[in-house]
């Protein structure tokens, strides 16, 4: 893909003009464990009450999705003290890795947060152990490691990160 001018990452809810681009997304193999495909993270997310998912744009290019859960437990198996929501699925298209996008949609989201979760105190979310770019790339946007492993899912132990909300 060539090398564009970067605008400013934004995000925005996932609906039906969105979702179809979205299906062309894609991570690296090696990544597709701990993602999954973006057709079925969107299908899920269809069937889950309280969660939003939500689409990274670079203008108006779709270069990324997460999702937000209304109620962390969902993420990391437990409740928390403080009104938490989670985070699951977020990834940046794999021909747009590289360029510092993902650190711009998570300052993005954060704000996001703050703006329309004005309740939530705290941001949960689960990384594979193994996942060391991921791991630096949530350290560098605040997240902090709170100690405790979430064995569900597919791609084996995962460390439980968060974050709190302004």
């Amino acid at each position: 893909m060539p090398m564009h001018k970067l605008q400013p990452i934004r995000i925005a809810p996932v609906d039906a003009t969105v979702r179809q681009a979205l299906l062309g997304l894609g991570v690296r193999p090696r990544q597709r464990d701990c993602v999954g495909a973006i057709a079925d993270l969107l299908a899920d997310a269809a069937s889950c009450p309280g969660c939003e998912p939500m689409a990274i744009l670079h203008g108006d290019t779709p270069v990324g999705y997460y999702r937000i859960d209304a109620n962390a437990r969902s993420v990391a198996g437990r409740d928390f003290d403080l009104p938490a929501l989670g985070l699951r699925a977020f990834f940046i298209d794999a021909a747009w890795q590289g360029r510092g996008l993902g650190a711009q949609a998570l300052a993005a989201l954060i704000a996001d947060l703050a703006e329309r979760h004005r309740q939530a105190r705290l941001l949960v979310l689960a990384v594979a152990s193994g996942n060391r770019p991921a791991l630096r790339l949530y350290g560098r946007a605040g997240f902090v490691d709170s100690g405790a492993l979430y064995h569900g899912g597919r791609s084996g132990p995962q460390q439980l990160l968060r974050r709190d909300l302004p």
